[in-house]
Formats: structure tokens, C-alpha cells, sequence
């Protein structure tokens, strides 16, 4: 087993252009070679500008002449060709998929991108038996809509929430996907965005069934050459997405057991292993942003918690918190904002716990917390608690910040899709009723 350097993976075909440059001169050098990015460079540092940026930039009406220097471009990570692939897993967590490699000069060498890592990946190597449906029960929601949306306006939330794809579902069942790959030619044909989504969207759609292994979808990926893997119930209903970088972190537990089997053979890297080894457990299960656990480690410590109920015939609960109106404040003060409210509300919600317990970012603005030996009176007292906390959040530029709350108690024989499907469905009803206020499984029945 070979783990392959930086240099042997990276695509060497990169197309770049000069800081100095104009908004125009990019968007002309993207649509004459077709790609969906192109490379800025300055001096050593090296950004992005994407077929994202130009939605914004035309969404703003900034003017085409403006340069590449004067807006504000996404910042690439570099590393070095000689470095190992291993090197490349702190970076799964970026919301970039690009990685600059450097010669040993710090000039250019090429682009590493998360198609690259994935191709690389021996499928042999990876969890045989994990498959995409228990990866889905973590509850990664997607980004939907129906085929009679107009263009423009999904473009606008794409660029508003930041999404590369969206999918088009009929009846619940995928018909269409728009990706940046998509927009790039609306661009460049100078489409009428006035028309629905289905004059546009790419169909059908390629899927993979919620039941196949993740070396199945990892194989799925690299055959047709995708970025993402639409996941399917047996009846065609869209069960999820799964991108690149999720399919290689789970694949890394894999590798570290393969590890320990060909010892001989990774000797070079046995002490790269040890000094990164503690990092890597932390990246594979905390959220990069609010160092709270991630979906992932959540779902492991509900399952340890459970049997530990069942055991002591002790009470356990569950709570689901949403910011409210957070695409709000995204829009309006930008992403980085948004990411202070989320730190923020990460950093409140442990001040108020118990040691006990496990609170996760589930996904955006949403957060789980369970709380063992803790009936639905008391966690809805401390909910209650925690939204009345959320008013004393002080935040560059906002006035205030509230939350709304849904809450269930695990019973004994629960899956734990099915406790946050009825948090899930509480949490809705605090939404409902005005938001910044606590509901439970109890109201849904009155």
C-alpha cells in the first residue's frame, strides 16, 4: 500500500491571472476556456474567484472594471508537492475544495482539488460495510426546489447560501441538478434567468441508492467524474447528497487500521503519523467553526448514552435549536457575522450545561443537545434558559438574537432519527408560533 506525494495527484493544468487584472478579464478568461474558476494570484498568496463571485457581483451591479484586488476573494490554503496525501486530510474541512501546491520556491506548481484526493483513493482501503444510509441518518439536510422556480431567483439563493448544487424534485423524486458548471454557461450565453429552472437544470439525474457502501459511491464518483453523490430511497425519493470530502472522512478510520497492518511499508511516515494523529481525531469529530462535536461524533455519543439509560432506567432528552431569521443575517452583514452568531451561540450553550451534557452543531444555524438523566420537564426548563441567554448575546452590528427550540424525551426502543424527527417537528412548531420560544412533543398533540 502506497501513499501517494502531493506532486503525483495535483492538476498541473491550472488556469490562473494576476491580481491587477479586472473583474471582465476574468470572467472573459473563464468563459474562453470553459472553467468554472480561475486562479488569482498575488506574489506568493493565491485566492479564488468563482462563478459564485460573479452571480454576487452581478446581484450587486459592481461595475466589470473593478480589480480582481479591490473585491473580496476567497483565500486558498498552499502546500508543498513533496508532502504526503495524508497532509491534504486537515484540509477536508475547509469550505474550499481547492488546495495550492508550491514548488519548494513557493512559485506555483499546480491546483489540488477534492476530485483529486478522491481519485486517489485506493477503494480497497475503505469501510466495506459502512454504508451511505448511516451516514444519511446523521440528518444532512439538502438544498430543493421545484422545477417551476424562476432562474434568477435560485441563483440569488445559491449565491445567498452559498451552495454549489441544487436539486430539482418532483413528487419528492429528483428530475434536475443545477451546478456551478450550469451556471457558467448561463453566463456565457446570456440566458434569460426570467424562464423556470427547468429550461435549465441538467436531467436526469444520476443517483445511487441510500444502501450502497460508501466504496460503491466512492467508485460512483470517480466513474462519472462528479463532485457529489445524489442518494435515492428504493422507491427514487431524494434521501440526501453526499459530497467528495465527506465520502474521504469517512474513509480515513479505514486507513488508520490499514496502517497498523502494513507497518513496514509506512515506516517513513510512522512520525508525521504521531504528531498529527491527535489532530486528526479532532478533525474527525468536531465542528471547524464552534468546536462543538459534529453530526458524526454526536451520533456515536447518543448511542453510548442510550445504553446507559436503558441500563440505569434513568430519563434522557433531547433538544433542537435553530437561530432565528440567521439567512437573514448572513444577507444582510455578511458571512463573517454570521459566523460570530454562531460561535457565539455555540459559546452560550456550553456556559449553561452540564458537564454532562453533549451538545453538537447539527448542520448551519441548527444545534442538537441531549441531555442524559433529564425528563422533558427539566429540559424544558433548561431550554427556556438557554433561548432567555441567546437576548444577552452581544454581537458587532446586531441588536439582538433569539432562537426557537424543540423538544423530546428518548424513550426506550428509540432510533435516534426518530427522537429528532419529533424534536424536529416541536422545533417547527416553536417557528410557527412566532419563533424565539421553546415548544415540546407534548404540544404537537394539543
Amino acid at each position: 500500500m502506497k501513499f501517494p506525494l502531493v506532486s503525483d495527484i495535483a492538476s498541473r493544468d491550472v488556469l490562473s491571472i494576476d491580481i491587477d487584472s479586472s473583474i471582465s478579464d476574468a470572467i472573459e478568461h473563464m468563459i474562453e476556456h470553459e472553467h468554472r474558476n480561475v486562479l488569482v494570484r498575488d506574489g506568493s498568496k493565491y485566492y479564488i474567484f468563482t462563478v459564485l463571485d460573479v452571480l454576487n457581483i452581478q446581484s450587486e451591479k459592481t461595475s466589470l472594471e473593478i480589480k480582481l484586488k479591490d473585491i473580496n476573494l476567497s483565500k486558498i490554503s498552499t502546500i508543498y508537492k513533496d508532502q504526503n496525501i495524508l497532509d491534504t486530510l486537515e484540509y477536508l474541512s475547509d469550505a474550499l475544495e481547492y488546495l495550492c501546491v508550491l514548488n519548494l520556491d513557493k512559485s506555483l506548481y499546480g491546483l489540488l482539488t477534492h476530485t483529486d484526493i478522491t481519485s486517489n483513493i485506493d477503494p480497497d482501503t475503505l469501510m466495506d460495510n459502512f454504508r451511505l444510509d448511516d451516514f444519511l441518518k446523521l440528518g444532512r439536510r439538502v438544498k430543493w426546489v421545484n422545477k417551476d422556480d424562476q432562474t434568477l431567483e435560485l441563483l440569488d439563493n445559491m449565491v445567498s447560501g452559498s451552495f454549489d448544487n441544487v436539486i430539482i424534485v418532483e413528487k419528492k423524486k429528483p428530475i434536475g441538478i443545477l451546478t456551478t458548471k450550469d451556471v457558467m454557461e448561463l453566463i456565457k450565453n446570456r440566458s434569460d434567468l426570467t424562464l423556470s429552472i427547468s429550461h435549465y437544470m441538467s436531467s436526469p439525474v444520476d443517483s445511487i441508492e441510500k444502501t450502497a457502501t460508501i466504496k460503491e459511491a466512492l467508485n460512483f464518483v470517480k466513474s462519472k467524474n462528479y463532485k457529489r453523490v445524489v442518494v435515492v430511497n428504493s422507491e427514487g425519493e431524494l434521501a440526501g447528497i453526499v459530497a467528495q470530502k465527506e465520502l474521504i472522512s469517512l474513509s480515513y478510520s479505514r486507513w488508520a487500521v490499514l496502517m497498523k497492518e502494513y507497518q513496514s511499508e509506512l515506516s517513513e511516515i510512522n512520525h508525521m503519523l504521531e504528531n498529527k494523529n491527535r489532530e486528526y481525531e479532532v478533525m474527525a469529530s468536531t465542528d471547524s467553526l464552534t468546536g462543538l462535536y459534529n453530526r458524526h461524533k454526536f451520533s456515536e455519543l447518543y448511542l453510548s448514552s442510550y445504553v446507559s439509560m436503558v441500563q440505569r432506567d434513568a430519563e434522557m432528552s433531547l433538544i433542537m435549536v435553530d437561530i432565528d431569521f440567521f439567512k437573514k443575517v448572513n444577507d444582510t452583514y455578511g458571512h463573517n457575522v454570521g459566523d460570530k452568531v454562531l460561535i457565539q451561540v455555540a459559546h452560550s450553550l456550553i456556559r449553561t450545561l452540564r458537564n454532562i451534557d453533549i451538545v453538537c452543531r447539527w448542520g448551519g444555524e441548527e444545534f442538537v443537545i441531549l441531555l442524559p438523566t433529564a425528563n422533558i420537564k427539566n429540559a424544558t426548563l433548561l431550554a427556556n434558559k438557554l433561548k432567555d441567554n441567546m437576548h444577552h448575546l452581544d454581537i458587532d452590528k446586531l441588536d439582538a438574537i433569539s432562537a426557537s427550540f424543540g423538544v423530546a424525551e428518548v424513550r426506550e426502543g428509540d432510533e435516534m432519527q426518530d427522537v429528532i424527527g419529533r424534536a424536529d417537528m416541536a422545533l417547527y412548531l416553536a417557528k410557527d408560533s412566532g419563533r424565539d420560544c421553546v415548544r415540546t412533543e407534548l404540544d404537537l398533540s394539543i
